[in-house]
């Protein structure tokens, strides 16, 4: 049904929360929403910290201040790519066109990708940055714990967003293998490119067969050969 295979309900149907939380990518999307708060948190409230002889607060990965931009950033955009793609779900059910569906998992394919390979050189870049930390920059470890899990829901998120695709694919594999998925979509009994049609003969005897007189003209194009002596005209 076009419905399964794009999403719960029917097509045009009414938004129905109990279905929508159990869906695999709808649970997807929560979780990775939640950490990308975790992450953009804790990199805005401990990732920067302040030097007795400076003024100025520094990036607590390495006074990269790239480093925690990319990670401030990439968090805040995740967080509201989330929320977009939680309210698409909402109305996921209410789209009555197959193409406009189509487009919409086909997007979710690819920006699911996109940012589990944000979120791959997010963790690659943060890791590298805190590993090359000098320690005399935070004697006191202020915000080492942040700073850590930044890194580590960076890791995790690789994993949900690459779940997210997946499932997207799925989705798109069994709505492409469904023949509701076309708009050119034929009904067989309304096909008129049929090599023979149905020949009707009156009967003049019983039925034993039930076919009412009817049967399909043979396809071949060969006539069976005429019995008995045919004679030649002079």
């Amino acid at each position: 049904m076009e419905g399964g295979a794009y999403g719960a309900g029917k097509a045009g149907g009414a938004f129905d929360p109990y279905t929508l939380v159990r869906q695999p990518h709808t649970i997807l999307r929560v979780v990775s929403w939640v950490f990308s708060i975790v992450v953009f948190g804790s990199i805005v409230n401990e990732g920067y910290l302040n030097s007795p002889s400076e003024s100025e607060e520094f990036c607590i990965y390495n006074r990269n201040p790239n480093a925690c931009g990319y990670g401030v950033t990439v968090g805040v955009l995740a967080f509201l790519t989330c929320l977009l793609y939680l309210a698409l779900d909402v109305y996921f059910p209410q789209i009555s066109s197959v193409k406009d569906r189509k487009k919409a998992v086909l997007s979710d394919i690819g920006v699911s990708a996109f940012w589990a390979f944000l979120w791959f050189v997010g963790f690659c870049y943060l890791a590298n940055q805190w590993q090359v930390s000098k320690p005399k920059d935070n004697p006191l470890n202020e915000g080492t714990d942040a700073a850590r899990a930044a890194i580590a829901f960076s890791f995790f998120s690789i994993f949900t967003w690459a779940g997210q695709a997946v499932l997207a694919f799925q989705r798109y594999q069994i709505g492409a293998d469904s023949a509701l998925f076309s708009q050119d979509y034929m009904d067989p009994s309304q096909d008129s490119s049929m090599p023979y049609t149905p020949y009707v003969e009156p009967s003049t005897g019983p039925d034993p067969a039930g076919m009412g007189g009817t049967y399909q003209q043979p396809a071949s194009a060969f006539e069976p050969e005429p019995q008995g002596y045919q004679s030649q005209g002079y």
